[in-house]
């Protein structure tokens, strides 16, 4: 259990949290949900004790230990892999290296076998005798082969690291396990492994994620974060956003009176858990929904981006063809003889190797040209591009918001007027819309990004992880966009959510070429064997 008691904190005139009191029990999981800015991984620091608050206490219960993902992907490179999981261990690694130190030495004193004997029955307890094969299983959920685990940390690339330091942090079976985008960096088999792990830990887990599936998949609770509080709240991400959506909804209907309410309420808790998972955690979540009031469901005070995308004409009987499309980027062949056609309004995940993505969006947008091959767009079709790296639209301007939207806006919407109003839809709003374009934040970037293709009303858009860079509220809003477009998407992601909601086509580049196929995201995995 962990005990968060008037908890307050203040970075020089800015109010992160005041007087937040919160309890955190076993078996329960619970998700920190808030804007971009609002101090989540600060208030996870605040837990783990690696700040200080300026006001109250975090309590941890007495005798429990708390773990946390680590985020220095170098802070190890000089240990074996199998050790720095069992690090994860503090007491339990000193335990181990103490008592070896003790045997080496010569001459061995009855002093030193007295504490050996108790060092040996502390590191019993701790299951120290099963913790490297503990340490091992869990790197081997992971993905992570056992050719692996006696190397050095620094002679591993940077995805197996991330995977290393995750296991760190679940080894030893903490009290209070602290993950801070536990999933980024993670491929979907290991992202799977990860969600069952948690579903079936039986102690304190508190996470923050931009992703929504793996949060509705593992939470018990959501915790909200706003204007320098926190709000709990039973169930998933999803009960979260359509409660609070509902609570607005009821707010806003004085007419209704609350017996309807009621009855309303109890309807949407009855549809939610009929469509929820049978997992232990699925049904321990139920019983808590199912005692829920309607003072329970409050309306979120969360700003969400208003993202529509229109196109001025409809695609015609051609999208697009790709026949033998081979290119070489840096002396290394990332595409060989891709092919593969899709058909008009297809909305298509692109997967593989990350530079193999990325260079055929900049072929199929135009910004780059295949070292053989061809691609053939059908006449109707105008595109949009959104790239991985946006600096380039960004550095050295010093235009206002709204002169730099100017830029990409047709003659009937370059007035003042206009612009501040669709600025202020993507929450660009008032003096924040003269903001200069040089001094955004990633998320601000992208925010503009997607206002200058919304502006283009092109047909077919191209975006490179569209989602990097925003906060849950934005990407909810530009997901929702995307399946309200009446045209056809090109997209990466790592995204399950997402993606899933979206494609309804999957193409996977690989050494050999594409596979192409048309079916959804989950049903493709299906295929390919990688969940049941």
């Amino acid at each position: 259990m962990l005990q968060v008691t008037n908890l307050g904190l203040r970075f020089a005139d800015r109010k992160l949290f005041e007087d937040v009191n919160i309890k955190f029990t076993n078996g329960n999981c619970y998700g920190l949900i808030g804007a971009n800015g609002a101090g989540k991984t600060t208030f996870l620091k605040l837990l783990s004790g690696e700040i200080d608050s300026q006001q109250g206490h975090v309590s941890l219960g007495k005798g429990e230990r708390l773990a946390v993902l680590r985020q220095n992907h170098f802070a190890y490179e000089e240990n074996r892999v199998i050790d720095v999981v069992m690090m994860g261990h503090e007491r339990l690694w000193d335990v181990m290296n103490h008592k070896n130190e003790i045997y080496m030495k010569d001459p061995f004193t009855e002093e030193d076998g007295i504490i050996a004997a108790e060092l040996e029955g502390e590191f019993a307890e701790m299951d120290g005798w099963t913790a490297e094969s503990d340490a091992a299983q869990l790197l081997e959920g992971l993905g992570i082969a056992v050719e692996f685990h006696d190397m050095l940390m620094g002679e591993l690339d940077n995805a197996i690291k991330v995977k290393v330091l995750l296991a760190q942090a679940l080894f030893g079976n903490p009290d209070v396990l602290l993950l801070d985008e536990p999933t980024n960096g993670l491929d979907i088999s290991a992202i799977k492994w990860l969600e069952e792990f948690l579903i079936n830990f039986e102690n304190t887990v508190i996470v923050v994620s931009h992703d929504r599936h793996f949060l509705n998949n593992i939470c018990t609770h959501i915790c909200d974060l706003d204007f320098g509080k926190i709000q709990l709240y039973v169930g998933n991400y999803d009960f979260w956003y359509q409660s609070s959506q509902l609570a607005r909804r009821m707010a806003e209907d004085n007419n209704k009176k609350k017996e309807e309410k009621i009855k309303e309420l109890q309807e949407f808790i009855a549809r939610f858990s009929a469509n929820a998972s049978k997992s232990k955690q699925a049904t321990s979540r139920k019983k808590m929904l199912d005692k829920i009031t309607l003072d329970d469901i409050k309306p979120s005070s969360r700003r969400y981006p208003y993202v529509r995308f229109t196109p001025d004409r409809e695609i015609g009987n051609d999208l697009l063809i790709v026949e033998g499309v081979s290119k070489t980027v840096e002396g290394k062949e990332v595409l060989s003889n891709v092919s593969f056609t899709v058909n008009p309004n297809d909305k298509v995940i692109l997967l593989g190797d990350e530079v193999s993505k990325t260079t055929l969006l900049k072929i199929l947008a135009g910004e780059m040209e295949p070292d053989s091959g061809t691609v053939k767009w059908g006449i109707t079709t105008s595109r949009s591009y959104m790239p991985k790296d946006n600096s380039e639209y960004f550095e050295g301007l010093k235009l206002s918001l709204v002169e730099w939207l100017r830029q990409y806006a047709s003659p009937e919407e370059e007035s003042e007027a206009y612009l501040r109003s669709f600025l202020g839809r993507m929450l660009f709003s008032g003096e924040e819309a003269l903001k200069r374009a040089h001094v955004l934040s990633g998320g601000e970037k992208m925010r503009c990004m997607l206002s200058k293709m919304m502006l283009s009303k092109a047909n077919v858009i191209l975006l490179d992880e569209p989602t990097n860079h925003l906060d849950l509220e934005s990407i909810t809003a530009v997901n929702e966009g995307i399946i309200a477009f009446k045209g056809s998407v090109f997209f990466t992601s790592h995204d399950y959510e997402f993606i899933q909601t979206i494609a309804n086509r999957v193409v996977e580049l690989t050494p050999e070429g594409a596979i192409n196929k048309e079916m959804d995201y989950e049903n493709y995995l299906r295929f390919k064997g990688i969940i049941d």
